[in-house]
């Protein structure tokens, strides 16, 4: 059995920062199923959103933040976030983060605008800002003596009081599968941090690295926490579609240099939908591709660059356009495939300001968690400044508490189950869940669809549970177990919105409500 005062499963930027704030007066464990760089953190490419400059305020950024959110943000989460994100942001130059600098800026660093935004606000390092936190941060956390690394251990559940048989709601570790040794080991803790990400692999398409598999989010329901808002889903509108691509963007300043969006026939059909045509914002541009992939039957549509000359989109777009040359698409001569993907997972685990979750010791941060900042839609670069907010203020409370000793833990018990005789169950499964959800519970959606995915739901539920009961467990069936579980949540979520709002867009709810609630789940 391992031991520590906190143990933090996920090593985005949220893990890695509680990490470091815990560091000088806690033993910190902290597990990454992979490697320490393999989690969306380090995808992260626009920045960080902060007031920072004396042209800004609170109450600007508060009101993007809300405005985008489509009226469900919590105004006081977001304001509490708003208010704390210089203080985060001289934390990370403090660091050493190598943000780009800007000598005539009246803070020295470039400031730059995104969608939503009505000013610059946008904190960066070039155009790769969370891989160059992530890196700053990680050799950080390698050299202090207090944090001890585990990478390739794949969480599999949380070890709580309930299941102790005690009665107390207590969190006191996680089992955690050691995915080289294929041994499940037991983790003793104090204090357990959930910073696992989001579930953006329960769809066929996503932006999302392989690691985002709701991990975090099934847990904590397994474990008795509340979930909220799980439906509302962002999708980026294009995604290159090929299968080599692994989730590779195609940036939204394509179609501002003048790409337009056709049909495999070549009919331009973005006007159809809005007068704005492909300068639409991207969930209109979105829906717009889904709807017609869906009435057509397509795999994906075109997004057509070829008019600018090859000096053009070399200067533009160099990384885009030697990436497609590379899997045999020249941009110049011909149009890209694309399809809209699965981007961010807005909802997530009841947290408080505190990052609290409903059991006691137990804290979520990051996009695992459901904070009340980003409402019905997420404001351009808020996640990255949400990890951190949310990560002091769990250091802060977790700091507060005197260390105790918890009870015994027993040992993982896998002396009934036996190796399983064929693997194919789990990838026929994991290719059904990721199809269906894709084609009932995506960018647009009906009660009929969504009905036709709770009815396959329940199937992959009884499935993999006796799966699960018989046979020893892998990483792959403990990512399909907890992607159905994430799946059962988002479509009962969007099956009890009446309403479309913002990520969620329902044909038989067109219109907005006028007093919106989040949708809070609670586990049986």
């Amino acid at each position: 059995m391992l031991q520590f005062d906190t143990l933090i499963i996920g090593s985005g930027l949220a893990g890695l920062t509680l990490a470091l704030k815990l560091a000088d007066h806690h033993k910190v464990g902290l597990i990454t199923k992979k490697a320490l760089l393999d989690g969306a953190s380090s995808w992260a490419q626009g920045g960080i959103a902060a007031v920072l400059s004396d042209q800004d305020t609170s109450d600007a950024h508060t009101q993007d933040t809300m405005t985008a959110g489509a009226g469900l943000c919590d105004e006081t989460a977001t304001r509490y976030v708003v208010e704390h994100g210089k203080q985060a942001i001289d934390w990370l130059i403090a660091q050493g983060v190598p943000f780009t600098k800007d000598s005539s800026s009246d803070i020295g660093y470039h400031l730059t605008r995104e969608g939503g935004h009505d000013r610059r606000r946008i904190i960066h390092a070039a155009d790769a800002t969370g891989h160059a936190v992530q890196e700053t941060l990680i050799k950080k956390v390698l050299k202090h003596p207090n944090i001890t690394v585990l990478e390739g251990y794949m969480s599999v559940d949380l070890i709580t009081g309930n299941k102790l048989g005690l009665a107390d709601n207590r969190c006191y570790g996680a089992y955690a599968l050691d995915t080289v040794t294929d041994e499940v080991v037991t983790i003793a803790a104090q204090h357990t941090i959930l910073a696992t990400g989001g579930s953006g692999k329960v769809y066929l398409y996503t932006t999302n690295p392989d690691t985002a598999t709701g991990d975090g989010i099934a847990m904590a329901w397994r474990a008795g926490c509340r979930i909220a808002n799980m439906e509302f889903i962002q999708f980026h509108p294009t995604c290159l579609y090929h299968p080599h691509a692994k989730s590779f963007l195609i940036s939204e300043a394509v179609r501002g240099e003048g790409g337009i969006l056709k049909l495999p026939d070549g009919t331009r059909f973005m006007p159809c939908h809005d007068k704005r045509a492909e300068l639409a914002p991207r969930d209109i541009v979105a829906r717009a591709i889904d709807c017609e992939m869906k009435k057509g039957g397509l795999d994906c549509v075109y997004l057509d660059i070829s008019h600018q000359s090859v000096e053009f989109l070399q200067e533009h777009f160099p990384n885009i356009f030697s990436r497609c040359l590379k899997l045999g698409i020249n941009i110049s001569k011909e149009p890209i495939p694309v399809v809209p993907a699965a981007h961010y997972t807005c909802g997530g685990i009841v947290a408080d300001l505190r990052a609290r979750t409903d059991v006691n010791n137990l804290y979520a941060v990051g996009e695992t968690a459901y904070s009340g900042l980003h409402g019905a839609n997420r404001l351009a670069s808020n996640s990255l400044l949400e990890c951190l907010v949310f990560a002091d203020a769990a250091a802060q409370d977790i700091l507060g508490i005197t260390l105790e000793t918890g009870p015994s833990l027993p040992e993982w018990d896998d002396s009934r189950v036996t190796d399983a005789d064929e693997h194919i169950v789990i990838a026929h499964n994991w290719a059904e869940l990721r199809h269906f959800m894709w084609d009932y519970v995506g960018i647009v959606r009906t009660n009929k669809r969504l009905q036709r995915a709770q009815h396959r739901v329940q199937l992959l539920q009884n499935e993999i549970d006796e799966y699960y009961a018989n046979f020893h467990i892998s990483s792959d069936l403990l990512e399909l177990r907890n992607l159905v579980t994430n799946a059962d949540l988002i479509v009962q979520s969007a099956l009890s919105r009446h309403e479309s709002r913002g990520l969620h867009y329902s044909r038989d709810y067109p219109e907005m409500l006028a007093d919106p609630k989040p949708t809070i789940l609670t586990p049986h």
